[in-house]
């Protein structure tokens, strides 16, 4: 069977089994968005998996990842990384690794623009999540970034940045891609991007804990007499660091649904929408269980995400239907 044959056959139940929501997102764009959309998601993923892989030494992460760029920028080295596929305990996330050579040969057929595009961007995410295993390396360790700065700086590079890609990449393929100019739609994109990645650190608060992350600011944390090593015990006491967080993201995923709506093609339209709409979801069910949040993981049922969906095709996602909906699954 040749790669690309191989590609074709493999695509699409990776991308499913490694997300839910994005898989939606991939399915409804056009063809000609599908690809490179889709080769960027997966190896972005595959570099999230490296860095995330907590059983082996952070020096080796940060050397698999360095090396993993440069793969991705199209330099001639070994491609194989069986020990982190090996210590994956989720089927999907080893099936994943041992497929970035396939990925990384799917990147290779992909037109120059959208490559050059696709390498710009995943520069800057593999250089968020080398800071991360840098903040992180021991998991024993409970570490937290310094400023509110770190963590805007960290939103962008792993996710803001996305925004960004996602306006290129619609430009080059959609002449008459939005009803906003450019820069208006690559900051809105940028904003979105950083309110989705805010709603992944609230959400996840829990488990990063037992792995030492701590992505609240230490700076806001001490305004509160709060140790991030003894923020599990003091959940109620950090509450308004973590609402004034949670607003933020609130504000990323406005930003969101306008960049939605700003959309000329409809199932574009759609595909960009789906994550704002799950994320209004998820941040109501975080606000509703406040403290209890932290030990209990939060997810937005599948019967939810298909009845978002189903109102979604309904409407062709037209932007009066997208912000009334917003507004119901924010409540």
């Amino acid at each position: 069977m040749s790669t690309n044959a191989t590609i074709a056959q493999l695509r699409r139940p990776i991308l499913r089994s490694v997300s839910r929501s994005f898989y939606l997102s991939i399915r409804v764009l056009p063809g000609k968005l599908r690809d490179p959309i889709a080769v960027a998601y997966l190896l972005a993923r595959a570099t999230d998996t490296i860095a995330d892989t907590a059983q082996i030494d952070a020096e080796v992460r940060m050397k698999e990842l360095a090396r993993l760029a440069e793969l991705i920028q199209g330099a001639a080295l070994p491609d194989s990384f069986p020990a982190f596929a090996a210590q994956q305990r989720d089927e999907a996330e080893r099936v994943l690794i041992e497929s970035v050579p396939l990925c990384l040969s799917w990147l290779g057929s992909i037109p120059l623009g959208d490559r050059d595009e696709i390498r710009s961007v995943l520069l800057r995410i593999n250089q968020g999540q080398s800071l991360d295993v840098q903040r992180f390396g021991d998991p024993q360790q409970v570490n937290a970034l310094v400023t509110a700065a770190d963590l805007d700086r960290y939103t962008y590079l792993v996710a803001g940045c996305v925004g960004e890609f996602w306006t290129n990449i619609c430009l080059l393929h959609l002449p008459v891609f939005s009803t906003r100019g450019r820069e208006e739609m690559v900051q809105l994109g940028i904003d979105y991007g950083k309110g989705l990645q805010l709603i992944n650190i609230l959400r996840d608060m829990g488990a990063d804990m037992a792995t030492g992350r701590c992505y609240l600011p230490a700076e806001e944390l001490c305004s509160l007499g709060v140790n991030a090593a003894d923020l599990r015990r003091d959940t109620a006491r950090v509450q308004p660091v973590i609402d004034e967080w949670r607003e933020r993201a609130e504000k990323g995923i406005t930003a969101g649904v306008e960049y939605s709506c700003a959309i000329k093609p409809w199932r574009v339209r759609l595909a960009t929408v789906l994550p704002a709409l799950i994320g209004a979801r998820t941040l109501a069910l975080l606000r509703d269980a406040g403290p209890e949040s932290f030990d209990t993981r939060i997810k937005v049922p599948r019967s939810e995400v298909r009845r978002i969906l189903l109102k979604m095709l309904a409407s062709f996602a037209s932007p009066r239907a997208i912000r009334s909906t917003f507004q119901e699954l924010s409540s």
